[in-house]
């Protein structure tokens, strides 16, 4: 029987959302080829996650070191290249983070495994691996084959995937020896620098109101505001309003700003470009309100209104507020 691998992704005391996606579209390419989902676990102290991702794994394959605490792409390789040559996965799932742009390319080189990169989908035709792409600043989506000379590794984009539950699999945890030497390295870690963000991150936010070009001027900022209030929401926005300096960039959705998974996102006056629809796609519900039919964010709406913004925000702030009053 053979498997997928996958490598967790943690930062500072928790999971990364990534890992938890790769899991899933790994755990339904696992079940179709009748093989097992595993995960690689690298750090200091982590039993409390190992138990966490064999619950939805087979075999979590955890090597705890102290050099592996803090990410280091040569000790990270050092410790992952005897792993895959001897399970020799047939796929090899690594986030496409700053950790895994920086030990992919690397790692793959090393072991001489086709890697694909940024990826935003991936499936099984027949007995070969495609992958999805995006060309020209996401404008193409490109599907691309691996040859099949040796197992691939791929990259993927955070959000690519949605976090499902499956049936628990009550894996089992298999710690490994740490494969390191004491030899210098060539990078060492100094600090992490936190990302500064606005007094609430968009990220945990369950309701977001977002607002695009169609707001027109910084001005009519207060009546979305307004509705993300009503709502128990909180406003966030895309590119062209960072830009135009309306909003700050800690508020923005997409491939440049954020990406977010909120319970409702509402979206007013965005007309729906490539790189705003992948921040915000993986949202449970959306609701869209732009006064053009053919705006791209109806595509992948769950509920639209075509009309104008300034005369259904209002409409929409008062019915929620009479809800709230009932």
């Amino acid at each position: 029987m053979g498997e997928i691998l996958v490598l967790a992704e943690h930062r500072r005391g928790e999971i990364r959302d990534v890992t938890w996606e790769m899991l899933a579209r790994g755990r339904q390419l696992a079940k179709a080829l009748d093989a097992e989902i595993n995960v690689a676990l690298l750090g200091k102290g982590l039993g409390h996650f190992a138990e966490a991702l064999a619950r939805n794994s087979n075999k979590v394959f955890l090597i705890d070191d102290a050099r592996l605490e803090i990410f280091n792409s040569e000790n990270y390789q050092a410790a992952l290249t005897p792993l895959l040559i001897e399970r020799r996965p047939l796929l090899t799932l690594i986030s496409h983070s700053s950790m895994g742009m920086d030990l992919a390319p690397s790692l793959a080189a090393r072991l001489r495994m086709p890697l694909a990169t940024d990826c935003i989908g991936i499936d099984l035709e027949g007995t070969a691996w495609s992958v999805t792409r995006q060309l020209f600043g996401g404008k193409i989506n490109a599907k691309v084959f691996f040859n099949r000379q040796a197992p691939p590794m791929a990259t993927i984009r955070s959000g690519a995937f949605q976090i499902t539950e499956g049936d628990s699999l009550n894996g089992k945890i298999i710690p490994l020896p740490s494969p390191l030497s004491d030899g210098a390295l060539a990078k060492r870690f100094l600090e992490y620098v936190e990302a500064v963000l606005g007094d609430i991150d968009i990220t945990k936010a369950d309701i977001l109101v977002a607002v695009g070009r169609g707001i027109k001027g910084v001005e009519n900022i207060p009546m979305a505001k307004e509705l993300a209030d009503a709502v128990g929401g909180t406003l966030a926005c895309s590119r062209p309003v960072v830009d135009k300096r309306w909003l700050p960039k800690s508020c923005q959705v997409g491939t440049s700003g954020k990406t977010v998974r909120p319970k409702v996102y509402i979206a007013l006056g965005i007309s729906g470009a490539f790189q705003h629809m992948a921040g915000m796609k993986g949202a449970a519900t959306i609701i869209a309100v732009n006064k053009d039919p053919k705006a791209p964010i109806f595509n992948i709406a769950h509920y639209g209104i075509v009309g104008d913004l300034f005369k259904v925000v209002p409409v929409l702030k008062e019915k929620v507020k009479g809800l709230r009053q009932r």
